[in-house]
This record gives C-alpha cells, sequence and structure tokens, in this order.
C-alpha cells in the first residue's frame, strides 16, 4: 500500500478569499489536484488581476465578491486581515466550514464563535508555521501551568507593524538581534496583525491569549521565521523549534502556511486523517 495515497470520501467545494501568498498556493494546488475538494471561487480586491491569476487554471472558478463565496461547502479565508469580516461572516450566516488563516483576526472577534455556534458553521484553525498544536491541544485537556513563544523575524517582514510605529522603532537600523515586543498573545494580535498568526493560534489551542506569553524578536541574520514554544504541562513537557522559510511573494508568511490550510482541506476530504 502506498501511504502517500488517501482514499476521498464526497466532493466538497471550495472558495478562496484572498489569492495572494497563501490563497494563489492553495488555488493552483487544488486545481492541478482536487482529490475531493473542487475549487468554485475566488475572490481578491483586484478582480482583474485576479482573472488573470486564474486564467491558466484547467478548471475556471467564479471571481465573486466576498459575501458570495459563502455558496461553497468550505471558505478560505487567506486575505489581509481587514476584509476578515467580509470573509467569514457571511460563511458564518449560511452555516459553513470555515479555514481561517488570519488567526490573529480571530482573537479580537472571539464573539463570532457563539455566532457560529447559533447557524451550525465550523471554524477551523489551521496550524499555519506551527507545528505540534495537536500536542498542545492534547494537554490542555489537562492543565498547561505556562505557554509561551519567541518568535524571530528578519526587519523586513516585520516593518510597518502597528506596535512599532506607536513606540517608533525603526527596525531597518537594527545591526543586532533585538526584542522589539513582549506581551501576551492578545497584544501581539492587536501590534503585529501581520505576524502573530502563529502566537493566536498557540493561545486557541492552549491556554488563552492572556495567559500565552510572546516574545517578537528583530534578527537582520535570520533567513528562516523561527518559532519557540515551551508548554509546561501536568502532562507534558514540551520544547518546539520551527524554522520555516518565508513566503517568496510575501516575507511576512512562511512557506508552510500555505500548505497547513491545503493539509486542512485535504484532511476534510479524506478518510484517513492522521493526528488529533
Amino acid at each position: 500500500m502506498n501511504f502517500n495515497q488517501r482514499i476521498v470520501v464526497a466532493e466538497r467545494t471550495v472558495a478562496i478569499g484572498g489569492l495572494g501568498a497563501i490563497g494563489l498556493v492553495v488555488a493552483e494546488a487544488l486545481d492541478r489536484n482536487p482529490r475531493g475538494a473542487r475549487l468554485v471561487a475566488v475572490c481578491a480586491a483586484d478582480r482583474e488581476r485576479a482573472r488573470s491569476r486564474i486564467s491558466r487554471f484547467r478548471t475556471h472558478p467564479a471571481v465573486v465578491g466576498a459575501a458570495e463565496l459563502a455558496e461553497a461547502d468550505i471558505v478560505v479565508e487567506a486575505a489581509p486581515a481587514v476584509a476578515f469580516d467580509q470573509i467569514v461572516i457571511p460563511a458564518i450566516e449560511k452555516g459553513r466550514t470555515i479555514v481561517v488563516a488570519s488567526v490573529a483576526a480571530l482573537l479580537s472577534r472571539m464573539h463570532l464563535i457563539d455566532q457560529a455556534r447559533r447557524t451550525g458553521a465550523s471554524i477551523v484553525v489551521v496550524s499555519g508555521a506551527l507545528a505540534g498544536l495537536d500536542a498542545i491541544r492534547a494537554a490542555a485537556e489537562g492543565v498547561i501551568e505556562n505557554a509561551s513563544l519567541e518568535t524571530r523575524k528578519s526587519p523586513a517582514s516585520l516593518a510597518g507593524a502597528p506596535y512599532l510605529q506607536r513606540h517608533g522603532i525603526d527596525v531597518h537600523t537594527l545591526t543586532t538581534a533585538t526584542c522589539v515586543f513582549r506581551g501576551n498573545a492578545l497584544e501581539a494580535a492587536v501590534g503585529f496583525p501581520a505576524n502573530a498568526n502563529v502566537a493566536a493560534a498557540l493561545a486557541l489551542a492552549g491556554i488563552g491569549p492572556e495567559r500565552t506569553r510572546v516574545e517578537i524578536w528583530a534578527d537582520p541574520f535570520v533567513e528562516r521565521n523561527t518559532h519557540t514554544v515551551r508548554i509546561d504541562a501536568d502532562s507534558v513537557r514540551l520544547t518546539l523549534c520551527v524554522e520555516s522559510l518565508p513566503s517568496s511573494t510575501n516575507p511576512r508568511t512562511s512557506r508552510l502556511a500555505a500548505l497547513s490550510v491545503l493539509a486542512c482541506i485535504r484532511g476534510m476530504t479524506s478518510t484517513l486523517k492522521v493526528g488529533s
């Protein structure tokens, strides 16, 4: 038996909001090999550019408005955080499955979870650039005493973050690795909305955004986005480090993030799912 093969179940339709570093990679993969997940629609701020990007596809998903994505079974949110509500709220109202890539945006919108509960929608937070979320979720079934994250990224990938602007920190002038933020995951999500998705995912899997401690380092010498997680629980002491190559089109995003969304969708259409 080839363990790389998966027997798929009934086909499900997929719509993607955003055709950037994450959305386009996922769209291209589903076009090449649907494996039970048929791409039917995409949405982007620039519709003409979106049409150009999908013109070479074997299939031709519709280019629609954000609200229309909710006609699909699975809605993927992979857009800038400013478009989060436009994509996610209509999908919740329709009771869809929503795969969320902008996890940091969800932390300030936790009321949407209650709304999804009322409509029967399902919000799925992808692992993104972080490994070990299944183990952290398992540990959270017991007692987690402490959870922390140290993120190291190049100054260019952090530039423009609201927290840096408010505190007058110019990361381009840094010549050594410098800790530019210490706080909790909620504060990180507000201050670094394009860089705190890993912190948000860790917080949601573990002990929540206010108790999850976060450090963000601007390091001019790193070539990979590096995340070190430490968990101290009654069932396990966990330390893990992920060094992910940044996307070739967006240094704020890890290449693994797009593959994580794709793996999440594959898991929804496969009879074999590995991981808790």
